[in-house]
């Protein structure tokens, strides 16, 4: 499974890496977690604010930090 976390550096951004890494772990999901920084990159996802969660190329969430049990739910609707 590959989750791509995007957005610039911002404060909410790490904080939605950082939800993202512990529903991984709680999950213990086989996961590679990706940042996009670029604003090309993340704009090639029609993504307009960030941050935002992209699981197997599909936009889950943006503008906003998910909870971990938000992110948990995202990633076994992609099991």
């Amino acid at each position: 499974m590959e989750i791509k976390i995007l957005g610039t550096g911002c404060s909410n951004c790490k904080k939605l890496e950082a939800n993202t890494k512990e529903a991984v772990k709680e999950l213990n999901v086989d996961a590679q977690i990706i940042k996009v920084e670029d604003i090309r990159d993340i704009m090639k996802y029609g993504v307009m604010r960030t941050p935002a969660i992209v699981i197997n190329e599909k936009v889950k969430m943006f503008g906003k930090v998910c909870t971990v049990d938000e992110i948990k739910k995202y990633i076994s609707d992609e099991k």
